[in-house]
């Protein structure tokens, strides 16, 4: 079963005018992705702050005095107060964040009416977009259809996520590229997308070029499932940067889903654990770090001398 909006702006905009209509300039702000992404970035992202704030929470914080509980008292309390950050440095992360989604994502995705009418775009979705068949028009597809499409981006971009991230830790691209990210050992929701530029291009095209490429060959993605796509995705991004792991995580329902915990953990030791949405790609290609995985590979070793 399709839903179909009410006659008004979806029609006048993105119907009439296709992806035109769509873009940034179209009214009302839900079809504008660029508002899009910014209210759901910093709507997810923010309450994380104001959750750091609350002393009631600190019992599922991650990197919390349990996780150094081998370390002296006053080395632990030293250890934990250099990487939970101030106010300050969530402050200065979200302005480097504001910066980046000025300067580097919404070129992405405006573009700029020529005076003779003609529609030049600064960059390319819009034209893949357009080019690939993205559908605009109404009626809207069916639940379950914008489920099993969203389900299908999940593993395409976790799979580009794996192999450019694991790539980016290669010496001169950790070093170039992906630092930046990891200024932050004991990461936090607005730090999702604090990343270089070139990170941000790297890793963001996973997320619009895998459903852009499944519209190429099966014709059949409407826009508003990848609007649905994307807030989701930014869900997933903030929630692994959280730095908290509750008894209602969804990795506790979903074995395989990685969650704060899996990426908290390649913040804390820069190394492993690089997908970004499940767990499988890291346990098949053994770069998992967990206790459980480190206590299999001192197994392995074992068993490998006694051979």
């Amino acid at each position: 079963m399709s839903v179909s909006p009410p006659p008004g702006a979806w029609q006048r905009d993105c119907g009439s005018h296709g992806m035109r209509g769509c873009g940034m300039m179209s009214w009302p702000p839900a079809s504008c992705p660029f508002a899009v992404h910014e209210l759901f970035y910093f709507g997810r992202s923010l309450p994380w702050a104001f959750i750091d704030s609350l002393g009631f929470f600190k019992r599922y914080k991650i990197q919390s005095p349990k996780s150094t509980q081998f370390q002296p008292a006053i080395e632990t309390n030293i250890l934990l107060q250099s990487k939970v950050p101030s106010l300050r440095e969530q402050w200065d992360c979200a302005k480097f964040v504001l910066l980046s989604h000025f300067t580097v994502e919404l070129p992405q995705i405006w573009y700029v009416p020529a005076l003779d009418g003609v529609v030049f775009y600064l960059t390319l979705f819009h034209p893949m977009a357009q080019f690939c068949g993205l559908s605009t028009s109404i009626p809207f597809p069916s639940p379950w259809t914008m489920t099993y499409q969203i389900a299908i981006f999940f593993v395409m971009e976790d799979t580009w996520h794996y192999f450019f991230h694991r790539a980016l830790h290669w010496g001169p691209l950790y070093k170039a590229i992906h630092k930046i990210h990891h200024q932050y050992s004991a990461p936090f929701g607005l730090a999702a997308e604090y990343a270089s530029p070139i990170e941000v291009m790297i890793l963001g095209f996973g997320t619009v070029s895998c459903p852009i490429l499944w519209c190429a060959f099966t014709g059949n993605l409407h826009i508003l499932t990848m609007y649905i796509w994307i807030v989701l995705r930014l869900f997933q991004a903030i929630d692994a940067h959280s730095g908290y792991e509750f008894p209602c995580s969804l990795h506790h329902f979903l074995p395989f889903w990685a969650g704060a915990d899996h990426h908290d953990l390649h913040h804390e030791k820069f190394i492993g654990n690089y997908s970004s949405s499940f767990r499988w790609w890291d346990y098949l290609l053994d770069t998992e770090y967990t206790p459980d995985a480190l206590k299999r590979r001192r197994g392995e070793k074992v068993k490998a001398k006694k051979i």
